[in-house]
């Protein structure tokens, strides 16, 4: 059973699309163990408790740099020994060491289909904005393995969604949430947990 934490900062709906998804037995072998905020006001840790799920705050306005700030996190973690950490609308980047330590163990959800509106800068209604902006017809999110560089590791899942003449950044975010994220995230999970993703350079492939 791989103990699976989830890192969070504000609202927590893809943590909710997670634990709805072990509610309904959609995530095999895998058990949420963890949410880990940065803030101490994030909602998610609302969802993390009506759910039974074990919670902690690091925040980061009580560390002077990001390599403390991911050394306090990194700690967390290791004494539950967590086997798979998930970016759930975590508004930090962490430094170096924790994705060389947690080596294709560390998964995220973007609103995007990556290489597309993607990487620094990019997040939240940022991205449905510029996707409006450009006029493309097809957008969706894409799950990935996190390495150095942002939004830049290897892609495990991607789901289309259409983009309609009449979106505002708001509508067609939900639309992303409902039709992509909250159906893709939990499935990598459950395929990371089942042992059933190899990753060979930029490929991940599904057994």
């Amino acid at each position: 059973m791989v103990n699976i934490a989830v890192l969070v900062s504000g609202g927590g709906t893809n943590l909710q699309a997670l634990i709805d998804a072990e509610r309904d037995g959609r995530i095999k072998n895998g058990r949420l163990s963890l949410v880990l905020s940065s803030s101490p006001d994030a909602y998610a840790l609302e969802r993390a408790s009506a759910a039974g799920i074990e919670s902690c705050v690091v925040p980061r306005k009580n560390y002077k740099n990001r390599r403390a700030f991911t050394e306090a996190i990194l700690a967390e973690l290791q004494k539950r020994d967590i086997g798979l950490v998930v970016l759930a609308g975590f508004l930090y980047i962490l430094s170096p060491v924790f994705t060389l330590i947690y080596e294709n163990r560390v998964i995220n959800v973007h609103p995007s289909l990556i290489p597309a509106f993607c990487g620094d800068g990019f997040y939240g209604l940022r991205v449905h904005e510029r996707v409006l902006e450009y006029g493309v017809k097809l957008t969706g999110a894409t799950v990935h393995f996190v390495n150095e560089e942002c939004d830049g590791g290897p892609i495990i899942l991607q789901k289309a969604v259409d983009v309609r003449e009449d979106d505002t950044p708001e509508t067609l975010q939900l639309r992303v949430m409902r039709e992509a994220e909250w159906v893709i995230l939990p499935e990598a999970v459950s395929l990371f947990c089942e042992g059933r993703l190899k990753v060979e350079g930029r490929h991940v492939s599904i057994l």
